[in-house]
């Protein structure tokens, strides 16, 4: 029985491989996050995770198929329906979804609408899909002046609410998100409520990162309440704590950017001693990734390549890193959404056999099959352990 002391899972926000065989009927067909990133930039630098073996998973320019990685390598379809990050994260931790997330190509109905403007006392602006930048430009002004908060939605589950720092204080808004998420249930009940604060003047609004998911709790327990259950600890950086609801977290960081997730990763190395530490670098997706920037997406994939060789290097012989993502987000596409693909699967660790392929695997739940393996603690419904194929324990 293989059993070790620590799992980190690191989650690389919207970084895909390649579209998944159902891409088409998501509007992503043809969508490569990652293969179209390095291509738009002329190559990536990427030397930790090509010499765990990312070169191996799909083409990526700058990244050259290792010979002899140093980890595990491969790539796990998502079985649930959608391309939310709630849903990718869930299924992650082992809770498969056999229906996607309500959306609302066409604003949310009154039967939404109504009763959250008498909760909170204004009408709102917007009620669209709409690029969260893009509509606080329109809209931000007017909100400014009224008061009334700009809500507005995506191609996910989202019921997003966006307003300025200095007309509703971020607690305030935190409350209309809360009012929300207490309205949005039954066959309204979206994968997520966003607070989205920004600042700045007309013309120059700027998002901050005081950003906060309202979430559904899980249907199902997931791994993590499994590892807090047997007393583990479970260390949750970024929105890791929101995506969940908070279930099954012991410790939550709340992090700024993806630079400050990779440094709170560390520090986690160096203070938690067992359980799982679980990382969301969310940057890539909501900076690049929706706003069509490869470059940027790049050059953040470049930084975090940095700080992952710290975290390798810090690795004991009982621990396990896995390196994932949760859906895709194609910035040289024309939508600015995520996009339903395959997402790669980097194991590393001092104890993994170098060079392990894995494949294609049929569920992101094999993640967190492998966890509960890892941690000695009860398997979820769903999902399959590799962790016999990868760990020479």
């Amino acid at each position: 029985m293989i059993r070790l002391e620590r799992v980190l899972v690191i989650v690389l926000d919207s970084c895909g491989v390649g579209a998944l065989p159902d891409a088409a009927r998501y509007g992503d067909e043809g969508a490569s996050t990652l293969p179209h990133t390095a291509a738009a930039c002329g190559g990536l630098d990427l030397p930790t995770m090509g010499r765990l073996g990312l070169g191996r998973i799909a083409p990526i320019a700058g990244v050259p198929p290792d010979p002899s990685p140093a980890g595990a390598f491969g790539k796990m379809a998502e079985r649930s329906p959608g391309k939310d990050s709630t849903t990718g994260h869930w299924e992650l931790m082992g809770v498969v979804l056999d229906r996607p997330f309500p959306t609302y190509p066409g604003g949310f109905p009154p039967e939404v609408i109504e009763p959250f403007e008498a909760r909170i006392g204004y009408r709102v602006l917007g009620n669209r899909p709409a690029s969260g930048t893009e509509i606080i430009n329109d809209l931000g002004e007017a909100h400014l002046r009224t008061g009334r908060p700009i809500v507005y939605t995506s191609a996910d589950s989202v019921f997003q609410i966006a307003a300025h720092e200095a007309r509703t204080p971020v607690d305030e808004l935190y409350r209309y998100c809360s009012i929300a998420r207490e309205i949005l249930t039954g066959p309204h009940a979206v994968g997520r409520v966003i607070a989205r604060p920004f600042v700045g003047e007309p013309g120059r609004f700027v998002r901050t990162d005081r950003r906060r998911d309202f979430s559904l709790p899980p249907p199902a327990p997931t791994v993590l309440d499994r590892i807090q259950g047997a007393g583990l600890p479970v260390v949750a950086i970024g929105k890791i704590h929101d995506l969940f609801a908070g279930r099954g977290i012991t410790e939550s960081v709340h992090t700024h950017n993806d630079a400050d997730g990779m440094q709170a990763t560390l520090h986690a190395i160096s203070t938690t001693r067992g359980g799982l530490v679980f990382t969301n670098l969310v940057d890539l997706d909501t900076l690049f990734g929706h706003r069509n920037n490869p470059r940027g997406y790049g050059q953040d994939l470049a930084q975090i390549d940095v700080e992952m060789a710290k975290v390798v290097s810090r690795l004991g012989p009982r621990d396990l890193l896995i390196i994932t993502a949760d859906h895709g987000n194609d910035p040289t596409s024309p939508s600015t959404d995520h996009s339903r693909e395959y997402v790669p699967l980097l194991v590393g660790g001092p104890g993994v056999r170098a060079g392990t392929d894995l494949g294609t695997l049929a569920t992101f739940a094999d993640v967190g099959a492998t966890v509960s393996q890892a941690l000695g603690v009860a398997a979820p419904a769903a999902g399959t352990s590799f962790l016999s194929r990868v760990f020479m324990g």
